[in-house]
């Protein structure tokens, strides 16, 4: 299945950023990731939310229908190590390995460059003003998918 393309004129895009926000596993905490995907559809983008208590698979399928641009893991449960690689891997076997990755929650520091390694484009901790996020959605989403 080939994906379709975002094109781009005279530098602006045609259609907004597309982000899946979705809380993987087994965390039933959903504040903070519905905090952030109303601030990122306040600030323009489209945001589909997942619900809690999804696999894997269940997110890069909801990535791959939607066509998105990019994905937000919100993780409080401490599996992150487990549930963000094989997200990447998923989205690797599915040719969506330009979808930008980007993790929000209890993430401790020492796991984040093994994150960042597997393909993370940033970890969001606890308390990270939702301006910063959406800045940097805004910039890096279109360094990946023009």
């Amino acid at each position: 299945m080939e994906r379709a393309q975002v094109q781009a004129t005279a530098g602006e895009r045609k259609r907004p950023l597309r982000i899946v926000v979705a809380k993987p596993g087994l965390d039933g905490h959903d504040r903070g990731a519905k905090i952030i995907a109303r601030a990122l559809r306040d600030a323009g983008m489209e945001v589909i939310y997942t619900g809690l208590h999804q696999t894997p698979e269940q997110i890069v399928a909801t990535v791959i229908q939607e066509d998105a641009d990019a994905v937000g893991l919100s993780i409080l449960s401490g599996a992150h190590m487990t549930l963000v690689p094989r997200v990447i891997q998923l989205l690797r076997e599915q040719g969506a390995d330009d979808v930008l990755v980007a993790v929000g929650g209890t993430i401790p520091a020492e796991d984040v460059p093994a994150l960042k390694e597997l393909g993370v484009a940033e970890v969001f901790g606890p308390g990270t003003p939702t301006p910063k996020i959406v800045e940097f959605f805004e910039k890096e989403v279109p360094k990946r998918r023009p």
